[in-house]
Order: structure tokens, then C-alpha cells, then sequence
């Protein structure tokens, strides 16, 4: 019976390595589209030629296309599949147990450069899409809140740590941090002024210790 059940819990944990693996192709072969001939060109159909896949198993593991770029970002942000939330993952955890302020701010911004390197051309494809799709530009818009609402947690981990610079509020220091830490800037810094990923998190470190900090 031990040897039924081990093999049983094998053979499940097989399938699913097998599973994430399909997705994982599925979303390179999406986001290798959407870059190329652009949202609203590609299809389902197309995506699935690319990945090597049934159609239906992408309609089955995303939807729809709305669904697949949704999850595409999602992964891209966090690294992998799994699901955690930004803001419980490794990274952030990191910076909230940091002792000093100064160190938080260079965990936060080591960690937010890495997640801008993944998922900024994401959200290029996404920021087209909004353009022409409403659900789309609805997403888009949740996600900048959702992204607000964690950098306002990483605010809260600063000033838990000390006073901001001049007194200023939560709320104020998550927007600045906010458009700092943006993608629109990121693009701005690596592409239109090929600055290096290195140079980059230099600035942004420099700049938030300059910002928020006495």
C-alpha cells in the first residue's frame, strides 16, 4: 500500500511539473507574439502553434487572451508560478525585516529592479493593449493599485524604521516611490538613454535615500 501511495504522489507530482512546463511555454510563446505582430493581431490559435500545444489547452489554462496577458505579467512580476503574493514573497520580506531604513532601501531597490527587467516588456504590451482593449485598460488599472497599495506597505516598513524625510506622509512618500519605481521610468532610463541595469539601480537607490530620508 506505502509503495501504491508513493507512486500515486509521484505520479501527481509529475504531472503537475509537467503542467506548469506547458504554461511556461504557453506564456513565452505569448509574450514572444504580443511583442512581435502585437496584442490585438495575435490569437489564441497562433500562440498555441508557437507553444506546441492543443489550442484548447490554452483556452483550458487561461480562458481567454485577456486572461493569458494577465497571467503573463503575474509571472513575469514574481518570478515563477507559484501562488504567492508579491508582497509575501522572499524580496519583500527582506525589507520589511531589515533593521536600518538605508538597508531597506537598497534591498527595495535591488529587488524592484530585478522585477522591472522581467516584467517591464510586459507591461509595454500591456500598456498598447489598454490603448485599444477596455478590459484590458480595466486590468491595467487594477494592477497600478495593487501596486500602489505594496509600495505603500514597503512606506509603511520605512517609517516603522524612522521619520521620513520632512514629515512627510505615507501616502505622499508611496506616490514619489510609486513613480520613481515605475515602469514608464525604468523604460525612460534602460532604453531611451541606455543606461545599464547596474547604473539604473544606482540611481534609483540614490534617489529614494535622497527623497524619503533625512
Amino acid at each position: 500500500m506505502a509503495r501504491v501511495k508513493a507512486k500515486r504522489q509521484y505520479s501527481s507530482a509529475l504531472r503537475q511539473q509537467q503542467a506548469s512546463q506547458t504554461r511556461a511555454r504557453i506564456l513565452d510563446a505569448a509574450q514572444l507574439l504580443f511583442t512581435s505582430r502585437g496584442y490585438a493581431a495575435t490569437t489564441m490559435e497562433s500562440i498555441a502553434s508557437e507553444a506546441g500545444v492543443a489550442t484548447d489547452t490554452v483556452y483550458a489554462s487561461f480562458r481567454n487572451k485577456a486572461g493569458l496577458l494577465h497571467r503573463l505579467l503575474d509571472v513575469r512580476v514574481g518570478g515563477d508560478d507559484a501562488p504567492v503574493r508579491l508582497i509575501d514573497r522572499e524580496g519583500p520580506q527582506r525589507v520589511k525585516a531589515e533593521p536600518t531604513q538605508h538597508g531597506q532601501i537598497a534591498l527595495f531597490a535591488a529587488d524592484i529592479a530585478q522585477i522591472l527587467e522581467r516584467a517591464r516588456p510586459v507591461d509595454v504590451i500591456m500598456r498598447g493593449a489598454a490603448a485599444i482593449d477596455p478590459e484590458i485598460a480595466g486590468l491595467r488599472a487594477r494592477m497600478q493599485g495593487f501596486r500602489y497599495d505594496n509600495l505603500k506597505q514597503f512606506v509603511g516598513w520605512l517609517a516603522d524604521r524612522g521619520p521620513l524625510r520632512g514629515g512627510i506622509s505615507e501616502a505622499e512618500a508611496a506616490a514619489i516611490v510609486w513613480t520613481l519605481a515605475s515602469p514608464e521610468v525604468h523604460g525612460l532610463f534602460r532604453d531611451a538613454r541606455g543606461w545599464s541595469p547596474e547604473r539604473y539601480l544606482a540611481w534609483l537607490e540614490d534617489t529614494l535615500n535622497r527623497t524619503l530620508l533625512e
